[in-house]
């Protein structure tokens, strides 16, 4: 799924982008935790099941042509008053590719690649992809360690919310998962901005109970909404 795509999906214009980088820089404001928030179309290639799929319905294909063999011989020899060998089998051949280079391309769309994608491998993908992007953008390493990170990929429709070890030690993870949910919701009811809003703003009010602010509270980290173009291929 292409980044651009994704945007068009999520409906975000640059003013909404500011009004997110505003909600969290209003968040921590109130605390010493930091808010991190990232997007990204989808958190894996998942080239291997796409063609996986691709080359199940080209034999698929290939097994219900099998009894017109005889059929297409025919018509064949009356179109071209010749016999060849090879023409039954190229036919086939080529049939059989012209399935596959389809299939593969069909399974670029998100409806249908969650179809051949299992649920496992996708929930596994956007957790391991949430925790590398929790690492890459020094999250982890805050002063209280209490950073967290707001994480979405767009094509699998899952939400994480990785917390840091400073921030588990006190808040609950079920907490979280009922903030994942909600952003998830709202994102798939195409209320993006609001979704990403409530949740930042539900998060910086966890953190400021458990972390209030002190006289001096530095930004350790960028403001606002990150958006992700690379994956890791799987």
């Amino acid at each position: 799924m292409k980044t651009k795509t994704m945007l068009k999906k999520l409906n975000l214009s640059q003013k909404d982008f500011e009004e997110i980088s505003d909600a969290v820089k209003k968040a921590e404001s109130k605390t010493t935790g930091e808010i991190a928030a990232a997007v990204t179309a989808e958190s894996a290639h998942y080239a291997f099941w796409e063609l996986l799929a691709s080359v199940c319905i080209a034999v698929l294909v290939f097994a219900a042509m099998l009894p017109f063999a005889g059929k297409l011989q025919e018509a064949y020899q009356r179109i071209t008053w010749t016999q060849r060998v090879w023409a039954l089998p190229a036919l086939y051949g080529f049939v059989c590719f012209a399935v596959i280079a389809a299939s593969f391309y069909l399974f670029n769309f998100p409806a249908l690649d969650r179809l051949v994608i299992p649920r496992a491998v996708r929930s596994a993908s956007v957790t391991r992809r949430a925790f590398r992007h929790f690492t890459e953008s020094g999250v982890y390493e805050t002063r209280e360690h209490s950073g967290i990170l707001i994480f979405v990929s767009y094509m699998e429709r899952q939400v994480r919310i990785v917390a840091d070890r400073g921030i588990s030690e006190k808040i609950s993870q079920d907490l979280w998962k009922i903030i994942s949910d909600e952003l998830a919701a709202d994102i798939k009811a195409g209320n993006a901005k609001t979704g990403f809003i409530n949740a930042i703003e539900k998060c910086g009010d966890l953190l400021a109970r458990n972390f209030p602010a002190h006289e001096e509270n530095p930004d350790e980290l960028p403001d606002g909404l990150t958006v992700l173009e690379d994956a890791e291929w799987y």
